[in-house]
């Protein structure tokens, strides 16, 4: 099945004086907040990705979203049309680093660290080889 490029959600965003812009997803029952409009969508794109990208990866039903002259809001808020590029949250995804525990005999590990060897290079370069990965 061919996934979304584009997601495009309503945010509200609720503006209080001396407070940071919280930002709601109505849809999505989850949301965040900037120091100003720029650092709001911004964290709301943020938030989007990785909520969408949860949702895909989790085979979770995906909400449709509210038109945005739907959106029911107050005098200090606005409705904002958010939209995330998943191609580019994917790739991210795909090419994050995790943390691996081995085991090691100890004087491999100081023959190693007195050589300046980089443990996770030869790592990846080790499993590379052995998968034939290139």
């Amino acid at each position: 099945m061919k996934k979304t490029e584009r997601y495009f959600y309503p945010a509200v965003f609720t503006y209080e004086s001396g407070r940071e812009i919280a930002v709601d997803f109505p849809d999505l029952h989850c949301a965040t907040s900037g120091l100003n409009d720029n650092d709001a969508l911004l964290s709301a794109r943020e938030l989007l990705g990785c909520v969408m990208y949860g949702l895909e990866e989790d085979g979770e039903e995906i909400p449709p979203p509210t038109p945005l002259t739907d959106v029911q809001i107050q005098s200090n808020e606005r409705a904002v049309l958010v939209d995330v590029y998943m191609p580019s949250i994917r790739q991210a995804h795909i090419n994050r680093s995790v943390n691996r525990t081995v085991t090691l005999p100890a004087w491999l590990n100081a023959a190693a660290l007195e050589r300046n060897i980089n443990f996770s290079q030869v790592l990846q370069d080790a499993l590379k080889t052995q998968l034939h990965l290139g």
